[in-house]
């Protein structure tokens, strides 16, 4: 699954801009699946027949949008101001590369040299405004030229593989759960699943909301990447979870209170089968699930996610053995959802 994860994290995706993520899904997907159909939202809906006829009874979901920055100004000597898109950390920001627009112009984010500040400033994150981003422009038509108000910006990050089967690399949320389901696509299924590739998670679950409102499951199984906060200077009871300690099972975050007995049913099904697994054990974040048990007249959700550290950073790091057990967990699951049906 390396190689596979390696293309998708590669790919720009920054909210409401998915699409060259989702062309190299629909590409890979295509063989394996009955039918397939992009929502007005934007999301990417596969549905596969299994060995038993169930219709839409359960559907699997990750989000295909990843954290990054949009144009919201250019100066008159052109540098370009920007905005946030999805929860970021203003103090990981300065001196990273980015990809401007459809052009994927370079760029270089600034912000005033530290012997300028003053000695109250340098006690401060600097606020979003005081960044810029420097494409190599000495004027605002120069920077026209190339890049466009509204443009998005993606974290130019490359991948790289090192220590203990560890894997660097942008938008590992969530391309690790689109990694994991296309990898459950190409197998012969236990019974009929719809795969549903999110769009805008990053800003509020948007897409996830339409998507499962017109899939209209009973079951939803959600795959994400969760925050690893697990520093040697951080509260034990602040780490979240570990990398390298298996797939991590959700009880409750900030948008959802995950359905009981599936989650009781993951963790029976990972003790039966010797997957480690661990539980998040601080209240924090939200996944697609927030918006998908809300659905008509509700949903019943459950969540497996790869522990990912430095989470919605410009360069983030997982363990593959962790993704490689979300996988068999994920697939373990819908084999026991089956067999109830």
């Amino acid at each position: 699954m390396m190689d596979l994860l390696k293309q998708l994290c590669a790919l720009p995706g920054v909210s409401s801009f998915e699409d060259a993520v989702r062309d190299y899904i629909k590409e890979q997907a295509t063989p394996y699946v009955d039918t397939m159909n992009v929502d007005a939202m934007g999301n990417l809906i596969c549905f596969k027949k299994g060995a038993k006829a169930t219709g839409t009874k359960l559907m699997l979901c990750a989000h295909m949008d990843e954290v990054g920055l949009m144009v919201r100004s250019i100066t008159e000597d052109g540098y370009l101001k920007f905005v946030c898109v999805g929860g970021m950390d203003r103090r990981v920001l300065l001196g990273k590369q980015v990809l401007v627009g459809d052009r994927q112009v370079p760029g270089v984010i600034g912000l005033k040299a530290i012997h300028m500040t003053t000695a109250e400033e340098r006690k401060k994150v600097p606020k979003l405004e005081d960044y810029y981003i420097d494409i190599g422009a000495s004027s605002r038509e120069e920077a026209e030229a190339l890049v466009e108000v509204g443009g998005p910006c993606v974290f130019r990050s490359d991948c790289v593989e090192f220590g203990d089967s560890c894997l660097k690399a942008k938008a590992l949320d969530d391309r690790v759960g689109c990694a994991v389901l296309l990898e459950l696509l190409r197998r012969d299924l236990p019974m009929d699943c719809t795969f549903v590739f999110t769009v805008q998670e990053e800003v509020g679950t948007r897409g996830a909301f339409g998507a499962a409102f017109s899939v209209t499951p009973d079951i939803a199984l959600v795959l994400e990447g969760t925050t690893a906060a697990d520093a040697p200077s951080q509260d034990p009871e602040a780490q979240i979870c570990h990398l390298g300690q298996g797939p991590v099972l959700s009880w409750m975050d900030k948008g959802t209170i995950y359905d009981r007995d599936l989650f009781e049913r993951l963790r029976a099904v990972a003790q039966e089968h010797n997957i480690p697994w661990q539980l998040k054990h601080y209240v924090a974040g939200s996944t697609d699930a927030k918006a998908i048990q809300r659905t008509k007249s509700g949903v019943r959700v459950a969540g497996i996610s790869a522990p990912v550290r430095y989470l919605h950073a410009p360069a983030s790091v997982v363990n593959m053995n962790d993704v490689e057990q979300v996988l068999e967990l994920a697939w373990l699951f819908l084999q026991s959802v089956a067999g109830d049906c």
